[in-house]
């Protein structure tokens, strides 16, 4: 497991199932491209009493057709026909289980198991079966089902309302990596990497491992994001169009969320969603809201007051963002296309929301930093509705102690500084805040930013806590 980053609560998680004295049944799922595998393999170190990956856009003939070739060449026990049905399929895989005489855990891993449960096939009764007749039956098997499409592992596998209902006993999400992970990854590949140029790179991808490990060592940051982005036929220039069809069924639709929050950085309510996108707001509405929040892609964020009307939903996946950004309607694949751009005000705003998502992903790393870890806080968003400027907070901290941290985040290559005007715009947002929530608790003004506050009358005045991006990067 040496090749392992962080992912320290999920070997635990799976510790605890290699340790237990009765079969267990695990659902690992995460974002396309997070690491699922690579996790499970690691943590094995590639050895499986049975491994078996589904086919994707694969008929139940062409999956059972790979089912027959893994079990022959997995197994001593004869296999000479393809089976006919999985619930054949799995008979040969008990066969092959019950050969094994070794007293251990029996590890079967099923990767991409949603490809697998094909339209009209028999798959989901013939895993229902082969785990409630035959797995529970004993004390030494761990199946575990992986798969990146999250609505499929959470409807289908861990919500199941038939036979295997309450039958998954380890559920696993798999998260991309935070700043401080990510760091980790990076440093090996290019030792010179400082935190900027790691933030800026986390701004574009996120900390998902596949597209980070794509990263060129011998190139600078700026060139990176160019040639992944900017380069006809690069990775991240096709990616997007695998992305949503390889983890839901109408992809359209939730691409059409996507691309509907993408447009206003501060989140949209459902209101709002449903009249950038004509999706009707009922319950298919929410359906793939709660899909793209599980997968990943959106986080909602509950107001001040925790009234669900005033929720809001925000584009958390950093690559999407960047994509519909910059990359969907680019044509021009000439050298410096995003060098030579990287001062357009467009990119600017950019760069300051995608660093607000940043704040937003690391809250944990926050409150260490205001040493509040052990109070019992809400982290929330506020918006005026009463302010002619439309005052907004994105992150406030509601602490159980009677404070209140309202969350200003600034991004910058340099010490900001507060000037006179600014300044007077903060004061008047903290006036607002706790005039129209009337809040009794004292309201502290912490200020995040890259490289920290410029020290002047202003900052001395106003601020009670400054984070910069190093505390970002704590673990």
């Amino acid at each position: 497991m040496g090749n392992i980053i962080g992912r320290t609560k999920e070997i635990k998680q799976l510790d605890k199932v290699m340790a237990s004295h009765k079969s267990e049944f695990v659902a690992l799922y995460g974002r396309r491209r997070v690491g699922k595998t690579f996790l499970v393999r690691e943590y094995f170190d590639y050895t499986f009493d049975f491994q078996l990956t589904g086919l994707a856009n694969a008929n139940t003939k062409q999956q059972l057709t790979n089912f027959h070739i893994a079990i022959q060449r997995q197994t001593k026990v004869p296999t000479n026909t393809i089976s006919d049905n999985w619930l054949m399929a799995f008979q040969l895989l008990i066969d092959h289980l019950e050969s094994i005489t070794e007293t251990r855990k029996k590890v079967v891993f099923l990767d991409e198991l949603p490809w697998l449960d094909t339209a009209k096939s028999d798959f989901m009764m013939a895993l229902e079966h082969f785990w409630n007749s035959w797995a529970t039956n004993r004390k030494d098997i761990v199946l575990i089902g992986c798969g990146s499409a999250a609505s499929w592992m959470i409807n289908e596998l861990i919500n199941n309302h038939g036979g295997l209902h309450n039958r998954v006993t380890e559920r696993i999400k798999i998260f991309p990596f935070n700043l401080h992970e990510t760091e980790q990854m990076l440093l090996p590949k290019n030792p010179a990497i400082d935190r900027y140029q790691v933030l800026q790179l986390y701004m574009v991808m996120g900390g998902i491992p596949y597209y980070l490990d794509a990263i060129n060592s011998e190139k600078s940051t700026t060139q990176n994001i160019e040639e992944m982005c900017f380069r006809k036929g690069a990775i991240l220039t096709l990616e997007f169009k695998n992305l949503f069809a390889s983890l839901f069924k109408n992809a359209p639709k939730y691409e059409t969320i996507i691309t509907a929050l993408s447009t206003k950085t501060k989140g949209l309510t459902r209101n709002e969603i449903t009249e950038l996108t004509g999706i009707n707001g009922g319950g298919s509405l929410t359906k793939l809201l709660d899909e793209l929040e599980e997968s990943g892609f959106i986080t909602r964020y509950t107001p001040f007051n925790r009234k669900l009307r005033g929720t809001l939903y925000r584009l958390s996946d950093f690559y999407s963002l960047f994509y519909l950004k910059f990359i969907k309607n680019n044509t021009n694949y000439d050298k410096g296309v995003w060098v030579n751009a990287i001062d357009y005000p467009k990119n600017r705003a950019w760069s300051g929301y995608a660093f607000e998502q940043i704040c937003l992903a690391h809250i944990p790393q926050i409150k260490k930093a205001l040493d509040i870890g052990g109070i019992i806080s809400h982290a929330a968003s506020w918006k005026s509705t009463q302010s002619d400027k439309g005052a907004q907070v994105d992150l406030l901290i509601d602490r159980r102690d009677r404070v209140i941290n309202l969350c200003e985040v600034k991004y910058s290559i340099k010490p900001y500084k507060i000037t006179k005007s600014y300044a007077e715009n903060l004061r008047n947002k903290i006036g607002t805040f706790k005039q129209e929530t009337q809040t009794k608790k004292a309201v502290f003004l912490t200020m995040i930013s890259t490289y920290g506050i410029e020290k002047n009358q202003y900052a001395h005045s106003l601020i009670q806590n400054e984070i910069t991006m190093d505390d970002l990067f704590s673990s």
